[in-house]
């Protein structure tokens, strides 16, 4: 296993486009400097205590040695500042957009990785949708490191290249690399790149979160109404809101009460009426058809 290392003092010019081409090429890209200092140290103070109090993972997949905790963005108000980084999340849309109408949170996850934890298992996220298209990317995840990863400490495993390599389940691990980076940067890669959590041998607990983003139309990860109820979304800001599921993604997917779910944001009535949600393309499509101008075989007709 190789070693890459990333000097988080030195800073790097970055742009939208730059990850985009980074992320597709080999599957995962790092964003140096990507946050400041006193974010990262804000929502590590936040999070510090619930570290402290969850529970052990269970499973051979999350590791015994592993701890996690979800819904983030009620934990900490510093949440946004990850969550909605320009480039990276201008990257993410590029990536994704073309395949849905608007992209969503797949999950928060705060992870810790304690001293004796194993390797994880390689796996592909995107492996826990049933489907695979030609060209889709399904998610891509972002993990932000609240203490230094290193290749002793349990530093994500990625093996570049391996979103073109999408039928071998296994590779070799001398093709992969341990991503060393420092709090403030910020690790992409595909929902199909082979990666892992590496092991922890050292005597401290590894730390940080997964804020991974997916295609509108699909199941995520985390149920975003039970993680943030109307109440709770209320409270959020309304990019953070939308992308937490209360945003109905056209035509008419993810609704309340036939509306967007972004009427909760405002309203507690139960007792309004539907409204669609469709693309522009299949109002046209109806306003031809009532106008009789849409013949059965899809065409439309002569003027």
């Amino acid at each position: 296993m190789n070693i890459m290392s990333f000097d988080a003092g030195r800073r790097r010019e970055h742009s939208d486009t730059d990850i985009v081409t980074r992320l597709l090429s080999h599957g995962y890209c790092v964003v140096e400097d990507a946050v400041g200092q006193d974010d990262v140290g804000a929502l590590r103070r936040d999070l510090e205590p619930l570290f402290e109090q969850t529970q052990r993972s269970v499973g051979p997949f999350y590791g015994d040695a592993t701890r996690r905790f979800h819904g983030l963005l009620s934990r900490s108000r510093h949440m946004e500042a990850f969550v909605l980084q320009h480039d990276i999340l201008r990257a993410i849309e590029l990536v994704l957009g073309s395949h849905c109408d608007s992209i969503q949170l797949n999950l928060t996850q705060a992870i810790e990785i304690l001293p004796g934890g194993e390797m994880q298992p390689p796996h592909r996220d995107q492996e826990m949708w049933p489907l695979r298209a030609p060209g889709v990317e399904y998610l891509v995840n972002v993990m932000w490191p609240f203490t230094p990863y290193s290749a002793e400490n349990g530093a994500t495993v990625i093996w570049p290249g391996s979103h073109r390599r999408q039928d071998e389940i296994v590779i070799d691990e001398s093709e992969a690399i341990s991503i060393e980076m420092a709090p403030g940067s910020a690790l992409l890669f595909l929902g199909s790149t082979l990666h892992a959590g590496g092991a922890n041998t050292t005597s401290a607990p590894r730390r940080g979160m997964i804020v991974s983003y997916s295609l509108g139309w699909l199941k995520p990860y985390e149920l975003p109404w039970l993680a943030y109820p109307p109440e709770i979304a209320r409270t959020l800001p309304r990019q953070l809101a939308e992308l937490a599921g209360y945003r109905a993604h056209r035509p008419n997917l993810g609704t309340h009460e036939g509306r967007c779910p972004s009427h909760l944001l405002s309203c507690t009535r139960a007792d309004l009426g539907a409204i669609d949600a469709l693309l522009p393309e299949q109002e046209d499509l109806i306003a031809l058809y009532r106008s009789g101008n849409l013949l059965p075989s899809g065409g439309h007709a002569a003027p």
